[in-house]
């Protein structure tokens, strides 16, 4: 096979494929080997290992594990709440390892945050304690342009004629909207949110996960939501997935769904569940190839399958090398060796620079495994129907 310029994991989240896209722009997060600790002496508990993010401006992540995985730990370390006792983690372009109290005073103008508690006060009406945040934001600032931004926001989150209640006049889920209001209203760089739909319903939800969307891709707003509302995830960009203090996956979510839909086309995974799918797709690696090379030589033995991205490449058989076919992108080869175990019955070079994903011959087997395991489930399921 011919080197390869770039070999990455697909549509797990790749750091060095975004910095080449990113056109100069710098990471609103950067973690780099973040650890976090609890307790001291012979009571201390470490509840972050290792841990490495990028998030760049404008883009949407969901943060996802269970209960106790370290999720709003580490939201917290970000949003200044508290100190990184390990590794660097740089905010805004603020080291917060090597931060003073004063430069964390200063970030946090520009973070909007959302908690699970609505941490409102009961003397206020919603839009005093929306207004709170401008106020605070910009101490300077007059107080009927404040008044009118924080309506205008109770507006977006659909609560116009709830502007003067107070909170013991407001439903759980009207509390919520209006903390979330508060956390947008003064147009923060950066919002950290925790759990913000869980008190919604699926409209009020959808309303407020359009806005930040609205936000992040118009005014370039990093957002980093922790969720089990699993209502919301297509909003993400990238989903990361935390579990015991690690980060245990980062995924590219509309790159995985191209890419499911692409492994859909082969009869060997069409019968595969969404979830098989998505798993799948995340063990794929990238492949960059440039134009003219080898990929697969006709008689070697078969050790990976191969969907193309993007490109195109020439299949060629025979002793003299006669082209059979040209595939192009959501085509795949490589398979046939695999499901027989015979040798490489083309050899497969690439037409242009051309991205291939390919998959292990341990990861095939598996996927075809699974996918028989699946398969029998449901005909015996049918059966005992009977």
């Amino acid at each position: 096979m011919a080197d390869q310029s770039l070999s990455t994991p697909a549509v797990r989240y790749d750091p060095a494929w975004r910095r080449r896209i990113a056109d100069g722009q710098k990471p609103a997060i950067a973690a780099i080997d973040l650890q976090h600790f609890y307790g001291q002496g012979e009571l201390k508990k470490q509840v972050l290992f290792d841990n490495n993010l990028e998030i760049y401006p404008g883009e949407i992540i969901i943060m996802t594990g269970p209960s106790g995985s370290g999720k709003t730990t580490l939201l917290t370390l970000i949003g200044t709440l508290r100190r990184a006792q390990q590794g660097e983690l740089h905010v805004l372009d603020r080291p917060l390892h090597a931060a003073t109290n004063a430069d964390l005073l200063s970030l946090r103008r520009e973070i909007g945050f959302i908690f699970q508690a609505h941490n409102l006060f009961d003397s206020l009406t919603a839009t005093q304690n929306v207004r709170m945040a401008l106020e605070l934001a910009d101490p300077n600032g007059k107080k009927s342009e404040q008044t009118a931004l924080a309506r205008e926001l109770l507006q977006a989150v659909g609560l116009e004629h709830r502007v003067n209640h107070k909170p013991k006049q407001l439903s759980g889920g009207q509390k919520q909207r209006v903390a979330i209001a508060r956390g947008l209203v003064h147009r923060p760089r950066l919002v950290l949110a925790d759990e913000p739909t869980a008190a919604l319903d699926e409209q009020s939800g959808r309303t407020v996960v359009e806005l930040l969307r609205r936000m992040a891709k118009e005014e370039q707003v990093t957002i980093l939501i922790v969720t089990h509302d699993n209502r919301i995830l297509d909003v993400a960009d990238r989903i990361v997935n935390l579990v015991d203090g690690r980060i245990r996956s980062d995924v590219l979510v509309q790159e995985a769904a191209i890419v499911s839909q692409m492994l859909l086309k082969c009869d060997v995974f069409k019968h595969m569940t969404p979830r098989g799918l998505a798993e799948m797709a995340d063990n794929l690696k990238s492949e960059v190839f440039a134009a003219h090379q080898r990929v697969i030589r006709e008689g070697e033995s078969g050790d990976k399958f191969y969907l193309i991205r993007t490109g195109s490449v020439a299949v060629k058989r025979g002793p003299q090398e006669s082209q059979i076919a040209t595939l192009k992108s959501g085509d795949f080869f490589g398979e046939m060796a695999l499901l027989t175990g015979e040798p490489r019955n083309a050899s497969v070079d690439t037409l242009e620079e051309t991205t291939l994903y390919s998959l292990s011959q341990e990861q095939f087997q598996k996927a075809i495994a699974e996918q028989a395991s699946f398969e029998t489930e449901i005909r015996t399921s049918l059966f005992d129907r009977q």
